[in-house]
């Protein structure tokens, strides 16, 4: 019984990955910033900012290789990149983490 209970905690924990939207509205300002800047093109703050995501953790629907990219949401008190990252589908979807993609919210006007 154990083992069933592991899968079914395991399914819900990845559901709930990529189970709620977030409006732009209620992002934080610095990922408003970074929306901005990713839909002008650049500028951007940080050499990364554009790479390929690859999605191994595959809390992302599944795309080819190269369908996403990621951009750094700058953290407050962060020395480095922080956990908080846009990811950018091909298709011009958006998905917010700000917790270094353990869990994604879809980006809705």
């Amino acid at each position: 019984m154990r083992g069933m209970a592991a899968l079914f905690a395991l399914w819900i924990g990845f559901a709930h990955a990529l189970s709620t939207d977030i409006p732009v509205r209620e992002l934080p300002p610095q990922a408003r910033e970074t929306l901005a800047a990713i839909r002008a093109g650049g500028p951007f703050a940080r050499a990364k900012d554009g790479a390929m995501f690859a999605n191994r953790e595959a809390r992302l629907p599944k795309r080819e290789p190269g369908y996403y990219h990621e951009y750094t949401v700058e953290t407050p008190g962060e020395r480095g990149r922080g956990p908080r990252r846009i990811i950018a589908g091909r298709d011009g979807e958006f998905y917010y983490t700000d917790d270094h993609y353990r869990s994604f919210r879809r980006i809705i006007e």
